[in-house]
């Protein structure tokens, strides 16, 4: 008898493992209506999988058109509005009965000094992040706690752990957000459903677009990554993959998905400004 040798075994299962735990599976993906963003590859990852997939988020365009490409469907959602967050579970339940699989990949990563910072700022952050995220969690796991369970999954930041300067309302509001993973996740285990975070670090998607063309900025980044690379948003749609998967045994978790940064730091903005300085072109 022919030996299989273990990794591909192991790379065999968990693919078997994948592709049987989507197949025809429910999946929800609210953030998905900016071009190429996480959310989007996310949805081209399930839908690759077989799963349906329905994509939402604040602009009508960008969804339907994705909603076409991977043969799943849309809805207009704003995460800080209760109401949207009902209607849009509501309907998933109206039209497939269940949902297995709920994802929330908004964010907004408003860069501000501590004391610069504004009620205003403050408002929209806690509204989008914490807010926003408890609407979702309500919504989503409230329902599947009532289906047969399901694992619902919300995007945090490596930041909350790896401090980045003139980040502060972002970080405590993502912070917030994965206190609200482990309140849930304690609470409806019970239930079937599996309550998680990812933690991305400096990802390379379109709302970093402007830094990473800055001179010398991503090669100062990753001197911290253990794992020597910048994050990509197909990291993240891997990780969510196995995440809601039957092959993870987790819930209450912030998945660390940025090649090892929490073990070290984010620069200092003196850091930063020498990069970008010894990096610029010479003044002619």
């Amino acid at each position: 008898m022919a030996v299989i040798p273990f990794a591909s075994y192991v790379d065999r299962s968990i693919s078997e493992t994948l592709m049987h735990s989507f197949k025809e599976k429910v999946v929800v993906i609210l953030g998905a209506a900016g071009r190429d963003n996480m959310g989007q590859v996310m949805a081209r990852r399930f839908a690759a999988e077989g799963a349906k997939v329905v994509v939402a988020g604040r602009h009508e365009s960008p969804l339907a058109d994705l909603a076409t490409e991977i043969g799943g469907e849309s809805q207009v959602c704003d995460i800080t509005r209760k109401a949207d967050v009902e209607a849009l579970a509501e309907a998933v339940w109206q039209r497939h009965g269940r949902a297995h699989v709920a994802i929330n990949c908004t964010g907004w990563g408003l860069l501000a000094k501590l004391l610069d910072t504004t009620e205003e700022q403050l408002d929209r952050l806690s509204a989008l992040h914490f807010k926003g995220t408890f609407f979702f969690m309500q919504a989503f796991v409230g329902r599947m706690s009532r289906s047969g369970g399901g694992s619902v999954i919300t995007v945090s930041s490596a930041s909350v752990r790896a401090v980045l300067y003139h980040h502060a309302a972002y970080i405590a509001t993502k912070a917030a957000s994965e206190a609200l993973v482990r309140c849930f996740a304690n609470e409806f285990g019970g239930k079937g459903v599996k309550v998680n975070a990812l933690a991305p670090g400096f990802t390379e998607t379109p709302m970093t677009a402007t830094e990473s063309k800055l001179p010398g900025l991503l090669d100062l980044f990753r001197k911290e990554y253990p794992l020597g690379r910048i994050g990509t948003a197909q990291d993240v749609a891997e990780a969510a993959l196995w995440l809601a998967s039957e092959a993870s045994f987790v819930t209450g978790e912030t998945l660390q998905i940025n090649g090892g940064l929490t073990l070290r730091r984010n620069p200092s903005p003196a850091e930063i400004n020498a990069a970008l300085k010894a990096a610029a072109p010479p003044r002619s």
